[in-house]
C-alpha cells in the first residue's frame, strides 16, 4: 500500500471491485493499480489498531479512518485518551493535522513531509504521495512463477524523470491466483534497503479479502517497527458531504 502505499498504505489511504485472477496479457501497470486500491474501493471507513515500537519506547493508537477515492483521508486518533481528537487531513496534495490539546490546525508544509508521521516509522509524504505509484513510477514485471511454493509475481518500480519522489526502486511482490500483497521493499538513490513493507493475516471485510495486518520496518533500525491491524473496514459506502473539510478535522 505504498500501502505506500498503505498506507498505509498508507494505510493509508484505504481495487475498486473485487480483485479477480489476472489473465495473461493482462500489463504490469493494470495489476499494480489493482494490488495498489486494494484498502480503498470508491470510498471505505474502518478502525485501525496502530503500534509503534522503537528504540526507546513503544505505544499503540487505536485510529478512525475515511477514505474517497485515491486523493482524500481523514485519520482521527480515538485512543489513548490523552491524544483522543487528534487527526490527519489528506486533500490531494495538501495535508493538515489538527491538535486539540492546543486547539489548532496546522498545515504540513513542503519541508516537512519526510517527518514521521503520528510518531510512526511512516512519513508525512507517505500519507501523500501512497496513491501516485502508477502515476510516478515505470512498472514492470520483473519475475512471474512460483516463490516459496506461491505463485507470484514481482513488480520493479522506477521512478520516471522529473517525479517528485523519494525512493530510487521498489519492488512489490503479490499472489498471481488472487493478486494479494505479499511484501513491497524501498530502495534509496544508491540502490539500498530501506525499509520493507510485509502484508499478513488475509481475511474477509466489507464482502472482499484483504491483508488485516501490515508492518513497516525500517532496515537500519533492527527490531524497530509500525504494526498496523485492521479491525473493521467497510467498502463503497456513502461518505458524509464535508468528510474531507477543515472544519470536519476538528470535530
Amino acid at each position: 500500500m505504498h500501502y505506500s502505499k498503505l498506507i498505509l498504505l498508507f494505510i493509508f489511504g484505504i481495487f475498486q471491485g473485487s480483485p479477480d485472477s489476472a489473465a495473461p496479457g493482462v500489463d504490469a501497470k493494470e495489476i499494480m493499480d489493482r494490488v495498489d486500491r486494494l484498502l480503498r474501493g470508491d470510498s471505505s471507513h474502518g478502525t485501525v489498531e496502530m503500534t509503534v515500537v522503537n528504540r526507546r519506547w513503544s505505544r499503540s493508537l487505536a485510529l478512525e479512518i475515511w477514505s474517497e477515492g485515491t486523493e482524500k483521508a481523514l485519520i482521527r486518533i480515538l485512543r489513548p485518551k490523552k491524544e483522543e481528537g487528534t487527526a490527519t487531513l489528506k486533500v490531494g496534495s495538501n495535508m493538515w493535522n489538527y491538535l486539540p490539546k492546543i486547539d489548532r490546525t496546522i498545515r504540513v508544509p513542503t519541508s516537512m513531509m519526510m517527518g514521521s508521521w503520528m510518531g510512526s516509522h511512516f512519513t508525512n509524504d507517505d500519507l501523500v504521495k501512497e496513491s501516485r505509484l502508477i502515476t510516478d513510477y515505470d512498472i514492470s514485471i520483473s519475475f512471474q512463477g512460483e516463490r516459496d511454493g506461491l505463485p507470484v509475481y514481482e513488480f520493479l518500480l522506477l521512478p520516471k524523470p522529473e517525479a517528485p519522489v523519494v525512493w530510487g526502486k521498489i519492488t512489490f511482490r503479490v499472489r498471481s491466483d488472487n493478486l494479494m500483497p505479499i511484501w513491497s521493499r524501498y530502495f534509496d538513490e544508491s540502490g539500498e534497503l530501506k525499509r520493507t513493507l510485509t502484508f499478513h493475516d488475509f481475511q474477509e471485510m466489507g464482502g472482499r479479502l484483504i491483508p488485516a495486518r501490515m508492518r513497516l520496518e525500517p532496515a537500519d533500525e533492527e527490531g524497530e517497527y509500525t504494526e498496523m491491524i485492521y479491525e473493521k473496514l467497510e467498502f463503497d459506502l456513502a461518505i458524509p458531504r464535508g468528510t474531507f473539510s477543515l472544519s470536519s478535522l476538528r470535530r
